[in-house]
């Protein structure tokens, strides 16, 4: 007995371990807003345009380290095996012309040690570099701040895909509800001899077909789900519930353009203006390559020979201590240079060719998203009275059916005219925020 309840209890432990990790799985209802922000600290490329943020900022520090001075120390000691031997001639002590005599020179032990260092005083490319720096800074930030602009464009799109998509559920919901309802009746009209089987047969496929449609919807928003996820950096296994419902006041904010847009509020303008700078720091560096580099450099060393290996021991150090001024200017160089300049100023044209088609983009992109904008606010407008139509006609067949006075026929197609019309609104309530996303973009105001 001991036995099986000591087993009774490991079970109930490891059942209630289980529930409480299936418990234990977070839970995010987020606004729209929620998920922008989420992305911006979990999205991988978001996270990887903030750390090349990072890592021009460490280049910027390398670029700089060119302009400062550079200084080494070192220290050796030489143990020589077999002291060098050199050749003198032979005529120094008396001998023959053409003879030499073997001599060694120096002491086995030799120690150095000292320091060198050298200053840059004018380099045209590096003084290019260190004024191009803060024009690199700002590519890799204008980087980042249109690949945020791109995700949070996708996150609206995908938040408000899935909101209608949930309120599209509910209205499948009611819908499936009224036709039961319908079907019920009928059912009872049927075997009250006021209908035919083929009127109840007629509700039930409906009714079929409505739960098909609910089947797939649900399908197709958990995918969206999972991409919404996957989009915000967001573990799959989370669960994330959305808390805001799209409808027609989600379309009433300000987006207007004012009439003096400028172009360079547009996130992929400034990028793109930005290469441009370097492009021109580009063709001012080989440029000023044809200048001589100059600069300043010194060494001071000490210098000490020994019979025995005593270095510690103190006796005399040789002091040798040098500055100079180096310059270096290019004479020729099979016109590497000249080829340099004429690549880099090609490509400043290509880049000034690509501002000038962005402007002519961002021209149409505007036009057409302002088009888009009005007229499908417009269109929602005439989708939500065709709606409540619908909903006025099938509720008035609804009544004729029940009293008698009409017929399975007519209930049908007003049903079938009132779920499209919930459609066609919702569809166009959806695309209508779309061309809201498409419209702030193009604006440079997302």
């Amino acid at each position: 007995m001991k036995k099986v309840f000591l087993l009774l209890l490991c079970g109930f432990v490891f059942s209630t371990n289980i529930k409480a990790q299936q418990n234990d799985k977070p839970i995010h209802n987020f606004s729209l807003e929620d998920c922008v922000g989420f992305a911006k600290k979990n999205n991988v490329q978001v996270k990887n345009s903030l750390l090349a943020i990072e890592a021009q900022i460490q280049t910027n520090r390398e670029i700089r380290s060119a302009a400062l001075p550079t200084i080494n120390s070192s220290f050796s000691t030489t143990d020589y095996t077999t002291i060098p031997t050199s050749l003198l001639p032979g005529q120094i002590f008396g001998g023959a012309a053409g003879t030499f005599i073997p001599v060694q020179f120096g002491t086995k032990f030799n120690a150095n040690y000292g320091a060198t260092f050298q200053q840059l005083l004018f380099d045209g490319q590096v003084f290019i570099a260190l004024q191009a720096r803060a024009a690199s800074l700002e590519m890799v930030n204008n980087n980042a701040a249109l690949t945020e602009e791109n995700i949070k464009a996708n996150i609206y799109k995908i938040y408000y895909q899935l909101s209608a998509s949930k309120t599209q559920l509910n209205i499948l919901d009611a819908n499936i509800e009224r036709i039961k309802k319908l079907a019920h009746d009928a059912e009872i009209m049927y075997k009250n001899g006021f209908a035919e089987k083929l009127d109840v047969d007629k509700v039930s496929v409906q009714l079929n077909n409505l739960q098909t449609e609910k089947i797939k919807a649900d399908n197709s928003v958990a995918i969206g789900f999972m991409g919404l996820k996957m989009l915000m950096g967001m573990p799959v296994k989370d669960s994330l519930v959305l808390t805001d419902i799209i409808n027609e006041q989600s379309l009433n904010s300000d987006i207007l353009v004012e009439n003096d847009f400028q172009y360079s509020i547009r996130k992929d303008y400034q990028y793109l203006n930005t290469i441009r700078k370097l492009n021109q720091y580009n063709v001012q560096r080989y440029q000023l390559s044809y200048f001589p580099t100059i600069s300043v450099s010194g060494a001071y060393s000490k210098n000490a020979q020994r019979s025995e290996f005593d270095f510690l021991k103190g006796g005399q150090w040789f002091t040798t201590s040098l500055i100079s001024l180096n310059v270096n200017l290019p004479i020729f160089n099979g016109f590497s240079t000249d080829a340099k300049i004429k690549r880099t100023k090609i490509e400043l044209q290509q880049t000034e060719n690509q501002l000038a088609t962005l402007k002519n983009t961002i021209d149409n992109e505007l036009t057409q998203a302002k088009l888009n904008y009005m007229s499908s606010v417009a269109t929602v407008q005439f989708q939500k009275k065709n709606m409540q139509l619908a909903e006025n006609v099938y509720q008035q067949t609804k009544k004729k059916f029940e009293i008698g006075t009409g017929s399975n026929t007519e209930i049908s197609a007003a049903q079938a005219d009132l779920v499209s019309a919930q459609n066609n609104f919702m569809n166009a309530l959806y695309s209508a925020l779309i061309a809201k996303v498409d419209l702030l973009k193009a604006s440079g105001k997302l």
